[in-house]
């Protein structure tokens, strides 16, 4: 075994027998990778670090060959976001950002870019009061940076520059020019302006991505699609997704009370 040391955000962790936790991370130098911390529940000041969900640390490994499942032994906090765990909100859409990591992303492939993406967006949930643009933006990138995105710049069928109308195709994967409508019947029209924030967002970095100002209308379209392409394409529905919904629909209520 070949001991490593490494940035890693905590994705999600399970208990282990009596006395063991595993946890899955998504770490700088390796991606995405599942480690076990032998005896952290017996014994918890072993490690410095809770391992709480979306939480920043550095952690030591020993990396086994012939096993996907690697000893973690240490595990040193860096940022547990404690502000951002006062809101519910915040904390559901975190949520739902590690869900899509561990549903997108292949084990130890390592990417960089999708790291920083997600330490930038944990930072900028804690301080922001529009934390659902924080995921709007997180669900494009991860999209485009994983090379798993939908086809917004020309048609998904014959590639041709699309200028005017167009429809959106979940099964193509992208945009169909009015030539190809046929190819898809069940395609829905998109606004232009939904198109021009996910390019934006797809071309610019997350800094300048948190000036892109979204209408309500813009807003609305975009969560509806990036839902229906992630259900389609990973034939499922994210559970945390579910949980975000419920909270909204409840916080709506109540503010119309």
């Amino acid at each position: 075994m070949s001991i490593h040391k490494t940035e890693a955000v905590v994705i999600r962790k399970w208990d282990f027998r009596e006395t063991s936790m595993i946890v899955n991370f998504y770490t700088r130098d390796f991606g995405k990778l599942s480690g076990i911390l032998k005896g952290v529940r017996s014994e918890p000041k072993k490690f410095s670090s809770s391992m709480e969900t979306f939480s920043y640390n550095d952690i030591i490994f020993y990396k086994k060959r012939n096993s996907g499942l690697h000893l973690v032994s240490q595990c040193e906090l860096r940022d547990n976001f404690f502000v951002l765990r006062h809101s519910v909100s915040k904390i559901s859409i975190a949520s739902v950002m590690m869900e899509l990591l561990d549903a997108i992303m292949p084990p130890e492939d390592k990417n960089e870019e999708v790291f920083d993406l997600t330490l930038s967006s944990l930072k900028e949930l804690e301080v922001t009061a529009n934390p659902d643009k924080i995921l709007t933006i997180f669900k494009i990138k991860i999209l485009s940076l994983s090379g798993f995105e939908p086809h917004f710049d020309s048609c998904s069928c014959c590639n041709c520059r699309i200028i005017g109308e167009s429809k959106f195709s979940l099964s193509l994967g992208g945009l169909v020019c009015p030539r190809c409508y046929k190819k898809d019947l069940r395609a829905r029209t998109i606004f232009r302006g939904t198109i021009a924030s996910i390019l934006h967002i797809q071309k610019n970095d997350f800094k300048t991505n948190l000036n892109l100002g979204l209408n309500p209308q813009i807003k609305k379209e975009l969560n509806l699609i990036l839902n229906a392409f992630l259900n389609f394409h990973l034939e499922k529905e994210l559970k945390t997704e579910k949980v975000l919904s419920n909270i909204n629909s409840f916080s709506l209520i109540k503010a119309m009370r």
